[in-house]
């Protein structure tokens, strides 16, 4: 099946690349940066540069497509806003589909995005959820909460830096899953039939809560955490403010998202009809503990690594010392 990823170099959309690639799709990814996306071509992607904010360039990338998978998402950096991007961009991308006759369309959107009218990203998922129902394509719909591969930078590094670790306000548990996983059920999609026309929750296996996550980072690390607690207040304070420029305007959108992951209410979803009508089993699904110990098995074993080396330079360097010189 000939592919179109758009957010192919993102967290999640180079996963869904590499399994796609892997399973013997033909992919082809919409980038708006060759040189940040030359990885995709060394794995066998064919890049074609396009912008979701430039409705006139999603045509030529659709030529020839049977289906699209959109993982994109605006970034707190980017200089085009979230609204620009995660709906007005989501809005010209399913038009070009329809115009162009791509049939099949799997959108990634977020777990309970009805429930947050006033988080800007929540809402533009929602309705670009509901446009995509009405636009007359076989969608798909698949709604993460959140991805195990943002529990590195948050806890796992911090910790082993011996930074702080910050948790916000009353952190609700969240059912994190691996990219990976997610990318399994978005390609298995596109040959269940079933899974036309509907939604389904993309969550782990449990609820993770702040602290459970700290405590089993100190276990796989043996190292002790620095928490600092940020009230919830302090964060809507920095949300106005930076309403004010320009230039924090998305960064003050991505914050309101702070509302939903600090309401203390878990975040997660009943998997069981994902797994029947995907035809995949809960044990195949990645853990959060399972996850986070390769990650410190890895980080400990480049560790030792790194020492060793050290060591036999300090042992090449002693030898080169002259007995009859005294050292310096």
């Amino acid at each position: 099946m000939k592919l179109l990823i758009v957010g192919a170099t993102g967290t999640l959309g180079r996963q869904v690349a590499r399994q796609a690639l892997d399973e013997g799709h033909d992919i082809r990814c919409l980038v708006r940066s060759r040189r940040k996306a030359s990885f995709l071509k060394e794995w066998g992607a064919e890049l074609f540069g396009g912008d979701l904010c430039e409705p006139e360039s999603l045509p030529p990338a659709l030529d020839g497509i049977d289906a699209v998978i959109d993982a994109s998402t605006t970034r707190a950096t980017d200089p085009k806003t979230m609204k620009a991007v995660d709906w007005e961009g989501k809005v010209s991308l399913i038009q070009a589909c329809v115009a162009a006759g791509v049939k099949r369309f799997i959108f990634f959107s977020i777990l309970d995005a009805e429930k947050y009218s006033d988080v800007p990203l929540m809402e533009f998922k929602r309705c670009t959820e509901t446009f995509l129902a009405e636009s007359g394509l076989d969608y798909t719909i698949l709604r993460p909460c959140g991805f195990m591969q943002g529990l590195v930078g948050q806890y796992a590094i911090p910790i082993l830096e011996k930074q702080a670790v910050w948790v916000m306000g009353d952190t609700s548990p969240i059912a994190y899953m691996n990219t990976q996983d997610i990318a399994k059920f978005a390609i298995r999609a596109l040959s269940v039939p079933e899974t036309q026309g509907k939604t389904f929750p993309m969550v782990g296996n449990r609820a993770w809560g702040a602290y459970e996550i700290i405590r089993l980072c100190e276990r796989l690390s043996v190292q002790e955490a620095r928490v600092t607690r940020m009230p919830k207040g302090v964060l809507r304070v920095m949300r106005r403010v930076l309403r004010f420029f320009e230039w924090g305007w998305n960064i003050a959108d991505r914050l309101a998202f702070t509302e939903v992951v600090t309401s203390g209410k878990p975040i997660t979803a009943d998997m069981t009809e994902t797994y029947e009508v995907f035809g995949i089993e809960s044990k195949e699904i990645t853990t959060v503990e399972s996850y986070l110990k390769e990650y410190f098995e890895r980080i400990t074993k480049k560790l030792r690594e790194i020492e060793y080396e050290r060591q036999k330079q300090r042992e090449k360097r002693r030898k080169k010392r002259s007995p009859f010189k005294p050292n310096s």
